[in-house]
């Protein structure tokens, strides 16, 4: 493959909530994607379309390929299941085609509506040759996607650093031009080096603040060290444990994200346990003080632990006076799901202090909770909120103050209305 330099663009779609027709008719999905393709500015050759049989009384999937002058678009669908898979590869020896490419695959993807969806790119061929029109660089560059609902999305100019699938998800490192690197997890921005305070210590301080003395505390995931890093700012707390079911995930942010944990994950008063964090809280009754929730989105393979069942587990491994903490996505574009969260907390716990701030990485305003049996945050008024910051010497913040924690609680009139 001497002197060919390529872009192959996958994605792994799950439960689509599309039109019917676009899982199990050939005509619909070629016109789709011819559509899509002049519309990035691609060039069709041919397409063919086949159709399998019938599967337990219903239509069966189509699989089909449209070959383009700049290499091909292909397609299969699982009616069944409501998953696709999608695969674009161009060529960019004479002109580079990666934007038009991302561009077709994106808009096909977002034709599907899947509630999640796992990305892989992948640079082919002599990346280190030249052409008369086309500069490749060494690494992979360009605009990196997420989709926050099948008609929106946020995306990020960057470079892939590496690519990993672990045995639990897809890992990726990126270098931005604005937030520095990134920590993305199947296909989601998780956090970065330039902006990961606006979450963690939105995530820790409201709760850690409003507990008179935090001393034991637990996070289920946050394997790249940063809430852990904001409640160590604590001097009441003699031991963080990090619950991580990805050893992947804290090695790399050992190697890589030192911005991030500041050397949290490698301090004497963290324990790391790599592991179903759930059967460390089943491990572990009434015993913490403060329980984080520093998980993928509850869209994500860990939905499960937002049901009301792993919530009850959770609150059973609370102190008295202990709360937990999690986020719930985003009012604007997640409002159902928000819902829905914020009445699993109100089943099992006596306060709900929902709360929200608008985070850059994720691209959107989002929305968090403390809930407990006796802990209210939003109560605390704005002197005992600073002379608490004050008398725990807290240093180092760069987005929470007394200020920001009142703020934080005053909720639009709209995500108000979910609390219902």
């Amino acid at each position: 493959m001497k002197g060919v330099q390529g872009l192959h663009l996958t994605a792994d779609l799950y439960a689509c909530q599309c039109a019917p027709q676009l899982m199990t008719d050939p005509d619909a999905i070629a016109r789709l994607c011819r559509t899509q393709t002049e519309a990035a500015g691609l060039t069709r050759v041919d397409d063919r379309w086949v159709q399998f049989p019938e599967w337990q009384g219903q239509p069966g999937g189509v699989t089909g390929t449209l070959l383009l002058a700049e290499s091909h678009l292909a397609i299969h669908t699982w009616p069944e299941t409501g998953n696709v898979t999608l695969d674009v590869y161009v060529c960019n020896f004479s002109t580079d085609n990666s934007t038009k490419a991302s561009q077709l695959l994106e808009n096909v993807v977002q034709a599907y509506r899947p509630q999640r969806v796992v990305r892989n790119r992948l640079l082919r061929g002599d990346i280190g040759a030249t052409s008369p029109q086309a500069s490749p660089a060494p690494e992979e560059e360009g605009w990196i996607v997420e989709n926050l609902t099948p008609s929106a999305a946020f995306s990020l100019r960057g470079t892939v650093l590496e690519r990993q699938n672990t045995p639990h998800q897809s890992l990726e490192l990126l270098q931005t031009p604005r937030f520095g690197r990134v920590l993305r997890l199947d296909g989601r921005f998780m956090t970065s080096e330039k902006e990961e305070f606006f979450y963690h210590e939105a995530l820790v301080h409201p709760a850690a603040i409003a507990h008179p003395a935090p001393q034991r505390c637990l996070i289920i995931g946050g394997g790249d060290g940063g809430a852990a890093e904001e409640l160590l700012k604590h001097p009441s707390v003699r031991e963080v444990v990090i619950a991580e079911l990805d050893a992947q995930v804290v090695e790399l942010a050992r190697q890589e994200l030192h911005a991030v944990h500041r050397g949290a994950l490698d301090d004497a008063r963290v324990r790391i346990e790599i592991g179903d964090g759930m059967a460390y809280v089943d491990r572990s009754p009434g015993q913490f003080d403060l329980i984080l929730m520093d998980l993928t989105d509850p869209d994500t393979p860990a939905s499960a632990l937002y049901e009301p069942a792993a919530l009850a587990r959770m609150q059973r491994a609370l102190a008295p006076g202990g709360a937990l903490v999690l986020h719930l996505g985003s009012p604007v574009f997640h409002p159902a799901q928000v819902r829905t969260l914020l009445g699993h907390l109100h089943q099992r716990f006596a306060q709900v202090s929902p709360y929200g701030l608008y985070i850059p990485l994720y691209g959107a305003y989002w929305g968090l909770a403390v809930a407990s049996d006796a802990l209210r945050p939003a109560s605390l008024a704005k002197p005992d909120v600073q002379a608490r910051i004050d008398q725990r010497a807290i240093a180092r913040l760069q987005h929470y103050n007394a200020d920001v924690h009142g703020a934080l609680f005053a909720l639009p009139n709209y995500y108000r209305a979910m609390l219902a």
